[in-house]
């Protein structure tokens, strides 16, 4: 897409200390106290331009919500977003909730959620002259980036933990990003991206240290409102790690309510992580406000495998403000659930979507969902990026079949 967009954006602000910045130039956090930035847009002027009733006619991506994005001139698509929402309906029937629905990010141009951040992070980049693009990534997010700056013309640097997807190294490679691969986890490829990045001048776009990957994130949630005629679901399910997701959702519903599209109404937020990776259930639990980084974190959703995400108190908030909680998932549950979404509802689903399915389970045990709510799941990726996890599906099904 080569046309004009008419962006609302006005500015940046800080979502800690309420600092103002220019949307203008190249900036990643707050200069003031380091925290995430937010852009802004006029939305009085988006309501007297653009209407609901408008978005039918428009092309099929989330580039359709164009006057809400950050790009000026001219977007770096692969045709991401607007990805269906399936009725869950034998899943939903074995477990006496007959409202789930769950939204196939899978389809995505490189296969999971993460192409939407990066679609508009490379684009709104690229506007503003960056020429080299970094991150440090568990996997999804950096072929997403490879993807794109490869769309974009662009040079990326994606730093990996050794043990990440192979398909995801592979992928890559294959859009001619320059890969490194570190020891340890997400939080280690951090410092070595960060540290390569500030001695070469390099641009880091790295989970929510940049204001426009939760941009793309946040059309999730205005697809969800278009998509089940502007009526939100009373719960939402999603997998945690950085978190953009979850808050760029909840960013879109304010905007949405804004511009007297949605009413006042939520969801209910519900951060869903791995029992070997917990920190923001364990900060919920406690009531902090911040989450301390998780020891020796290991878990086989790579995505869930975040031990000190950077915006812990933005999702803490979200999870608050909505009346959600956090609830975290054993290896064990998201391969039987994974296994359950293939064979009851045709979903390949990735590790982290199929951990939302895991604790929608124990949420309705514990009853803190009731099976008369209409319950949505965020399936992020596809499971065809992990080819080594069906061996894990098949211990999975034998486990249920004896039971």
């Amino acid at each position: 897409m080569h046309r004009h967009l008419d962006s609302a954006l006005v500015g940046l602000k800080c979502t800690a200390c309420g600092a103002d910045f220019s949307a203008d130039e190249l900036i990643n956090v707050c200069l003031n106290c380091g925290k995430v930035l937010f852009a802004t847009y006029d939305l009085e002027r988006v309501t007297s331009t653009l209407h609901k009733e408008d978005l039918p006619l428009r092309e099929r991506t989330l580039w359709r919500y164009w006057e809400l994005l950050p790009v000026a001139t001219s977007a770096v698509s692969l045709g991401e977003g607007m990805t269906p929402i399936f009725r869950a309906e034998r899943l939903g029937a074995q477990l006496g909730c007959p409202r789930l629905f769950i939204k196939e990010e899978g389809i995505n141009p490189t296969g999971t959620f993460k192409s939407r951040g990066l679609s508009v992070a490379v684009s709104r980049a690229k506007e503003l002259g960056a020429e080299i693009l970094a991150m440090p990534s568990a996997g999804n997010a950096g072929a997403a980036l490879a993807a794109y700056g490869a769309k974009a013309g662009l040079e990326t640097w994606v730093f990996m933990p050794a043990g990440a997807p192979e398909s995801n190294k592979v992928q890559c490679q294959a859009h001619g990003a320059n890969l490194v691969l570190v020891e340890g986890l997400i939080d280690a490829a951090g410092r070595e991206s960060q540290k390569e990045g500030e001695k070469r001048g390099w641009f880091d776009v790295s989970t929510l240290k940049e204001p426009y990957r939760v941009e793309g994130k946040k059309t999730m949630g205005f697809e969800i409102a278009e998509q089940l005629s502007w009526r939100l679901p009373e719960v939402i399910i999603y997998p945690t790690g950085g978190g953009t997701g979850l808050i760029g959702m909840w960013k879109g519903f304010d905007e949405l309510e804004r511009l007297g599209w949605i009413g006042t109404e939520r969801p209910r937020m519900i951060a869903v992580q791995s029992t070997a990776c917990a920190p923001i259930v364990r900060a919920f639990e406690e009531g902090a406000t911040r989450a301390e980084p998780w020891a020796a974190a290991h878990t086989i959703a790579p995505g869930l495998n975040v031990p000190a995400p950077f915006a812990d108190y933005l999702i803490l908030r979200v999870i608050r403000e909505s009346g959600g909680v956090a609830v975290s998932v054993s290896d064990q549950e998201i391969l039987s659930s994974i296994r359950d979404l293939a064979r009851d509802e045709g979903i390949f689903a990735c590790p982290e979507g199929a951990a939302t399915l895991a604790g929608l389970r124990t949420l309705l045990a514990a009853r803190i969902i009731s099976g008369s709510e209409s319950v949505l799941l965020l399936n992020t990726g596809s499971g065809l990026i992990y080819p080594g996890i069906l061996k894990g599906i098949g211990t999975a099904g034998d486990s249920i079949t004896e039971e």
